[in-house]
């Protein structure tokens, strides 16, 4: 889930709370109104969800399947795409990737060198464990700067406010001031490779990996056994490598043979943010 979904659901949530503790001055009609006002929570976080909870859940139950392309499926369960030809099925699934993870989790803007200059040899003794075809793809986008650190300071302001307010309440939690401190650095590391001329990039990185089997069964089985595997294997890179379900199947799938356009590339980067 972005970042801009999860505050319009706070948003909502603190709505929908002012709505509650307001309605018994409304009388007769409070119920109502507070009946209305969870249901409309509960719709909002539903849509939040859509794209990679509640479509999977919908096509399952009802066993709607995708055509992508010409003899493509994408499954009922949304999480991978079938082609079945001469008697074989190929199963195609991707992971979401980020290889160099690290560096934008850095404190200081010397803290991920040592891993950079680590980086390619651990990518070639990773790969030579894997004994499928697998392929790593990199999408990449310039971003507008000024609209990047606009976006980082609004943010570096938040965690700042509730920095200041835990360290003022009666009982502050240690562990979760130190997290905040983290993330301020974090940010303000950011924008001070802004300032040093640094263009900021969005991308999307993801692994691609494709099973064979004489049954569907067979193939999907062997597809979750690779994915699983490339998991494994690349955890030696600090990665957050998780399985994409939902219609986010269909984007990367799409980015084999067309060029998306900017609004489609955005949208995708904050799905995987």
């Amino acid at each position: 889930m972005d970042e801009k979904t999860i505050v319009y659901i706070a948003a909502s949530m603190l709505l929908v709370l002012m709505v509650l503790g307001s309605s018994s001055s409304f009388g007769i009609f409070g119920i109502l109104i507070k009946i209305l006002a969870v249901l409309t929570f509960i719709f909002i976080l539903l849509l939040a969800f859509a794209d990679f909870l509640l479509f999977p859940v919908i096509t399952r139950i009802f066993g709607i399947t995708i055509t992508p392309a010409k003899n493509f499926t994408i499954t009922s369960s949304q999480d991978s795409v079938i082609k079945y030809s001469n008697g074989i099925y190929y199963a195609t699934g991707y992971l979401t990737a980020n290889v160099y993870n690290y560096i934008f989790a850095a404190e200081r803007a010397t803290d991920d060198q040592p891993e950079l200059a680590a980086a390619p040899e651990k990518w070639e003794k990773a790969i030579m464990n894997i004994k499928f075809p697998f392929k790593f793809n990199l999408i990449a986008a310039s971003e507008d700067i000024q609209k990047y650190r606009d976006e980082l300071e609004t943010k570096r302001g938040l965690l700042e406010f509730q920095y200041s307010k835990e360290m003022q309440s009666t009982n502050p939690n240690p562990m979760g001031l130190e997290n905040m401190q983290r993330e301020i650095n974090v940010i303000q590391t950011r924008i001070d490779k802004i300032g040093e001329g640094e263009k900021p990039v969005n991308s999307i990185m993801y692994v691609e990996s494709t099973a064979v089997g004489v049954s569907l069964k067979d193939a999907q089985d062997a597809l979750t056994n690779q994915l699983n595997e490339l998991q494994t294997i690349f955890n030696v890179f600090d990665l957050s490598l998780i399985r994409i379900t939902g219609r986010e199947v269909y984007s990367l799938f799409s980015f084999n043979y067309l060029i998306p356009n900017e609004s489609e590339l955005f949208s995708m980067f904050s799905t995987q943010n």
